[in-house]
């Protein structure tokens, strides 16, 4: 059946207007008909009018969204609904997200307070805003719906999801993190996770006005990261490594030249020499994948000053470390971890992985000459995310890593009135061996710091 035949059975009283196959006649809603229900319809008519030019690549963006524009208001002009005569711009303005965008997550994506947006399949959408998990009142028109949206998202970086390749990470435009898992993997519809990045990239003064640090654990790292000490942020899914690891890569300073590695790019540094390399996955045919251990050989004959890795997970922990022993101090990476003690073993597992058959004592060698800091976050039960241990590694004790811990989060203070923890980091009580480290390479800490009487 054609488009014209398509239109006459939906609208009998319709006459093709001739030049764009759209139509005179009236789209009837009616009048108590939902805002959902009046989008729904005019998304519809919207993809029986301009059918594959919506989804044509080789059109530039601006005339497509101009063509979208005049289509829409086209069919809201011949929409018989209150609705649609008394808001016409913001239903334009939705349906532009719906087909353009992002669909019903636009908003959201635009929303500052949201940090998270869990989509559960075509009709369940869940938002985080402050750390705890709300249903959101919008969802996609059906499954073809969301696929197109997360289409439209894995091809701008170059990625592709389908039912051969059903489980993808990519970002969007502004760093922040996607995940898409599709169907037969997903037995209830594909489900889209995105993780958001602040549009502005936060500062040690943010983290400190969240509760994340402490103005004096600010200082120290900040005197660690100039003193090119190899530092390790570890913590669990969605502890806030990367905000950390972000904050840290901004004392970086400016005229040295950083490379950065990533699965997929979400660090947002200022300085002006920075290299930015990101993983790719296997073509179609298995061929062309480049890993982050690939990136981290490479990054070695790129002669960097800094080596900043987004995440260490499989054998690229060996060439780090590797790295770290071998003249290139000041490394940056993180890991997950549940403990300051478990990332440790964590590194060690995944040096294995490289596949050498090192013996574990030597591997553990290389941490402790390697690592020399590690930061732990940990997402509260109140759903804030708090650095709760700043552990220095201080070396190995037969065939043990010996740290010890500088800070660590105070549970004890209880929570407020709001279910919210009052604790914050403390000192310990311990004098960290690496002050002498920062006082040769001119980044002394406060006097005082490590005076005094501790927690």
């Amino acid at each position: 059946m054609s488009l014209s035949d398509r239109l006459a059975q939906r609208y009998p009283n319709s006459a093709d207007s001739g030049g764009r196959g759209r139509t005179s006649g009236t789209v009837t809603v009616p009048a108590g008909g939902s805002m959902a229900a009046l989008r729904l319809r005019v998304h519809r008519e919207l993809l029986d009018i301009l059918g594959p030019q919506l989804y044509d690549t080789r059109t530039a963006d601006a005339v497509l969204e101009q063509k979208v524009r005049d289509t829409i208001n086209d069919v809201l002009a011949r929409t018989d609904s209150p609705l649609a005569v008394a808001d016409p711009a913001r239903i334009a303005a939705d349906l532009l997200d719906e087909i353009l965008g992002h669909g019903p997550i636009e908003p959201l994506l635009r929303d500052p307070d949201v940090t998270e947006i869990m989509v559960n399949g075509p009709d369940q959408i869940f938002a985080e805003r402050f750390g705890r998990i709300h249903p959101v009142d919008a969802s996609f028109v059906d499954e073809h719906h969301l696929r197109r949206v997360i289409d439209r998202i894995v091809s701008r970086v170059g990625r592709r999801v389908d039912e051969s390749s059903p489980m993808v990470d990519a970002r969007l435009p502004d760093g922040s993190r996607v995940n898409v898992v599709l169907p037969p993997v997903a037995l209830d519809g594909s489900v889209l996770t995105i993780r958001k990045f602040a549009r502005e990239a936060f500062t040690a003064n943010d983290l400190i006005g969240f509760g994340t640090l402490t103005p004096e654990v600010a200082q120290l790292l900040y005197a660690c990261v100039r003193a090119r000490l190899d530092v390790v942020i570890s913590g669990g899914t969605g502890s806030g490594k990367t905000t950390t690891l972000n904050v840290l890569s901004s004392f970086l300073p400016p005229e040295e030249r950083i490379v950065t590695i990533e699965d997929a790019a979400e660090l947002q540094l200022r300085q002006n020499h920075v290299l930015r390399l990101e993983s790719r996955p296997p073509n179609i045919e298995g061929r062309g994948e480049i890993t982050v251990r690939d990136l981290v050989r490479n990054a070695l004959r790129m002669r960097p000053d800094r080596i900043v890795i987004g995440e260490v997970r499989d054998g690229a922990a060996l060439d780090l470390l590797q790295a770290m022993n071998t003249g290139h101090n000041g490394s940056l990476t993180t890991v997950h971890a549940n403990t300051p003690r478990d990332s440790v073993a964590r590194l060690e597992t995944m040096s294995l992985m490289a596949g050498l058959e090192l013996p574990v004592r030597a591997i553990r060698e290389q941490i402790a000459s390697a690592v020399d800091l590690i930061v732990h976050q940990s997402r509260l039960r109140d759903g804030t995310r708090r650095v709760t241990h700043v552990t220095e590694v201080l070396g190995m004790e037969g065939e043990v890593v010996i740290m010890q811990d500088l800070f660590v989060f105070d549970h004890r203070a209880g929570l407020d009135e709001h279910g919210r923890h009052r604790g914050t980091l403390r000192w310990t009580g311990l004098r960290p061996r690496l002050l002498d480290a920062l006082e040769d390479a001119g980044e002394p800490v406060p006097a005082g710091m490590f005076e005094g009487q501790p927690w």
